[in-house]
């Protein structure tokens, strides 16, 4: 893979110096195919990225894979399985595949079901005096030149989001 530094010295040896591919070639030990490609494009940095990710191996058992991590996180924190022993479960019916391929397919079942729940938003309305929330807290204060500890309570309305604090 090229890096930046690469690619700014082919582009300097032959924009710059002007210096001919085959040079440029043996100078930096690289194929003319790969200076052609840098001197012809005017990228800076060149990356392969897959449009998305095949997955041969879970394919006939992905249906069985969505269903034990959906029952998987439906269960309380303390009795879910880890995909460890997702994956064996999986090993136990068939699959050939890695445990890398079961952990990259749960975490995108798990951020698409996420943006799914994320999406549930329910607003709470008050009518005014039905609800507030109340809390204390101890507060340090100066009072004529002696620094005191104070309880102080805090009243929040939910009708109208004003603040009462009483010390």
């Amino acid at each position: 893979m090229l890096v930046v530094e690469t690619i700014a010295k082919i582009r300097r040896a032959f924009f710059v110096q002007g210096k001919p591919i085959k040079a440029i070639c043996r100078e930096l030990k690289l194929s003319r195919k790969v200076v052609r490609k840098v001197i012809r494009s005017g990228a800076t940095e060149f990356r392969y990225e897959r449009g998305t990710q095949p997955l041969p191996k879970i394919g006939p058992l992905k249906d069985e894979l969505d269903r034990l991590l959906s029952v998987n996180a439906d269960k309380a924190a303390r009795e879910r399985l880890t995909l460890i022993r997702i994956f064996e479960e999986l090993r136990g019916r068939g699959y050939e595949g890695s445990y890398d391929a079961v952990r990259r397919y749960a975490r995108r079942w798990t951020e698409t079901r996420g943006q799914a729940t994320a999406a549930a938003y329910v607003p709470l309305s008050f009518a005014p005096g039905e609800a507030y929330q109340f809390d204390w807290s101890h507060e340090v204060v100066l009072l004529n030149g002696v620094t005191v500890m104070v309880k102080v309570a805090h009243v929040r309305l939910c009708h109208s989001r004003m603040l009462f604090v009483r010390a």
